[in-house]
């Protein structure tokens, strides 16, 4: 009971969560564009139920002959559905238990970083904003890409870590997006990188220990904890022909959102493409904006706000929505060609996970500010969340559903010769793709992989980071007790 009153906020977006996950619940699957979730959840069991971990080879997918998914492709959501899988349920139920989870926990974590800002009413609307961003839709519904809304849920994490100086909770909260959605991790990095500095910078010049501090920790050890991932995958990576991916229809160039679809576009089940008349939906939404630029203004010209903690949360936020929108708009084309490496973005629309993030913070914001005028704050609470659920809920649907079951995805025609020809790209430079099905391997394909000595040396890496994360629990709770 105690617990109950404490968060009771955590219940409600448990609650109100419901709508952005009800198409799970309905019998059969729906149509996205990476639809290879279901094929690669049960690779992932299959291989867990051979006693494999980590797992970085699935027998049935490169056409049949094997394929390296999970040494390349960040495995944490699909660890998750093959879980599942373990425990009994199908391949379509775990895909669709695995997607729900990484919807939801979004909206959690949220909700206890913006709690930590402005209080629980705060954290509530952070929460369910940060849960019914535009975007967040257009990830689970019309991309289906998982990986990224699993490292979008996890960014939340990583900041209350931050915040806190908890090295466990950061640490894990980075670790986690990195092992959810590699992309997301080099767009997140910066930002930490940036902290890591101004930390370092501000111990300096109180003439304390510099080079070691809380942020630098969450840093070293989120990237610790997932060595096991990220060293193989930058060092064999030359070994596949994923960099074919870089350019032509994924050209960066080519994917720039236009100023009005940030405030407005329709909504829709297509592809990006050139220009301004793409066919799925770029827009933050105009509750966010407009509660984003409401609470800069309130912050900015009224003196009634005392909390130096609020005025920076606030104008730090801003400046991440700032610049987030400004890396996927064309005036940032120049910042794209001096960086090679954001080419791997492939498409500058993605900068829209952090846009999400920030403006969910402000919207949460908003409650502390506006109480200030002595406006009661459950009004503020109830109106913006009816509001929010009044226009994104519809959000929050497939274009249709398909009448399929688990077998349909995970029969050997499907695995062998559709799913494998959507994801070919860490197949080697070398290998002869197949031009018919009747190319592909038959039966089982029993292929011996060895343990490289880097794959070796990155699990050794993870082993000691999960060794200091338990020495860093203990302690902490010796420390408690003790106190």
């Amino acid at each position: 009971m105690r617990f109950l009153k404490k968060n009771y906020g955590l219940f409600f977006i448990l609650i109100l969560s419901f709508w952005a996950v009800k198409p799970f619940f309905i019998p059969g699957f729906f149509p996205m564009h990476d639809d290879t979730q279901v094929a690669r959840v049960f690779e992932m069991g299959k291989m867990l139920g051979s006693g494999v971990f980590p797992v970085r080879w699935v027998p049935d997918l490169g056409y049949g002959y094997g394929y390296p998914l999970f040494n390349f492709y960040a495995p944490l959501a699909y660890y998750i559905g093959g879980a599942f899988i373990l425990l009994g349920f199908n391949a379509l139920v775990a895909t669709k238990i695995m997607m729900g989870l990484g919807v939801i926990l979004a909206g959690v974590f949220m909700y206890f970083l913006a709690r930590k800002f402005f209080g629980e009413l705060g954290g509530i609307i952070s929460g369910l904003f940060y849960l019914y961003a535009p975007y967040h839709a257009v990830d689970i519904y019309v991309r289906g890409d998982v990986a990224e809304f699993w490292a979008y849920a996890f960014i939340p994490l990583l900041a209350l870590g931050v915040y806190k100086k908890n090295v466990l909770i950061g640490a894990v909260g980075y670790a986690g997006i990195i092992l959810s959605h590699n992309l997301t991790a080099l767009m997140v990095t910066p930002f930490l990188f940036i902290v890591v500095l101004l930390n370092c910078y501000i111990a300096f010049k109180n003439k304390k220990s510099f080079i070691i501090n809380p942020s630098s920790l969450v840093l070293l050890l989120g990237l610790a904890l997932s060595a096991f991932y990220w060293i193989p995958a930058l060092v064999e990576i030359r070994n596949t022909n994923v960099f074919s991916q870089i350019g032509g229809g994924a050209d960066f160039k080519d994917h720039f959102v236009c100023l009005g679809q940030l405030w407005d576009s329709l909504w829709g089940f297509g592809g990006s493409v050139p220009g301004c008349t793409d066919g799925l939906s770029f827009k933050i939404g105009k509750l966010y904006i407009v509660l984003s630029l409401l609470a800069l203004s309130v912050t900015t010209f009224v003196r009634r706000i005392r909390e130096n903690k609020e005025r920076r949360i606030v104008f730090i936020s801003f400046l991440g929505f700032f610049i987030s929108v400004f890396f996927t708009l064309e005036i940032s084309k120049p910042v794209w060609q001096a960086i090679p490496a954001m080419a791997f973005f492939q498409y500058p629309w993605r900068f829209l996970i952090l846009t999400s993030f920030f403006s969910s913070v402000l919207a949460g914001s908003v409650v502390t500010l506006l109480g200030q005028y002595k406006i009661k704050p459950y009004l503020i609470v109830l109106t913006l969340v009816f509001f929010l659920l009044f226009f994104n809920i519809k959000l929050f649907n497939p274009q249709t559903i398909l009448h399929k079951t688990a077998v349909d995805y995970t029969n050997e025609h499907t695995l062998k010769w559709d799913t494998s020809r959507i994801s070919d790209e860490y197949l080697s430079p070398n290998f002869k793709k197949p031009k018919s099905e009747k190319e592909v391997a038959k039966g089982q394909t029993n292929i011996r992989v060895e343990e490289t000595n880097i794959e070796k040396i990155s699990n050794m890496v993870s082993l000691i980071g999960l060794l200091a994360m338990a020495l860093g629990i203990i302690l902490f709770k010796s420390k408690a007790n003790y106190e």
